[in-house]
């Protein structure tokens, strides 16, 4: 056989697992990507749905305000205020007044223009994501049998 063919042949299948390389590299990228965005999208779902239930029965936008902030610090579990926290959760202000806003039937509230703020905020203020806060892992305590 020719050298010539030989190195063709070569040469298609190394281009050929460059290509597939390359796929894999983009597809585990935008898989990554997407588990990413289904797990905020869900942790979004969760946590506004706590802050809801918590705000339901409130009377006043106080109340409802005051029970945002206890369902979000409870959800994060905030025992103890920093400078940080604090910020964090006076930003998270407008997004609660919001949804009080709304089921008291006002149409100009929009949870979505105030939530999509409040994530702004953070991420251009942190640097992260505020749904990245969620993935804190509590480190195992060792079991000690006495």
């Amino acid at each position: 056989m020719p050298a010539s063919f030989l190195l063709e042949l070569r040469t298609s299948a190394e281009v050929a697992k460059a290509a597939e390389t390359s796929f894999r590299h983009e597809a585990a990228r935008r898989i990554a990507a997407l588990e990413q965005d289904r797990a905020f999208a869900f942790r979004r779902l969760n946590l506004m749905q706590v802050i809801a239930d918590s705000m339901a029965l409130a009377e006043s936008e106080d109340i409802a305000v005051a029970r945002a902030f206890a369902a979000l610090r409870a959800s994060l579990g905030w025992n103890a205020d920093s400078e940080a926290r604090s910020e964090v959760i006076s930003h998270f202000g407008p997004v609660a007044l919001a949804m009080f806003r709304d089921s008291s039937g006002d149409q100009s509230a929009d949870i979505h223009a105030a939530l999509a703020d409040f994530e702004h905020w953070y991420s251009e203020t942190r640097g992260s994501s505020f749904w990245a806060l969620f993935e804190q892992q509590i480190p195992d305590t060792p079991v000690v049998d006495f």
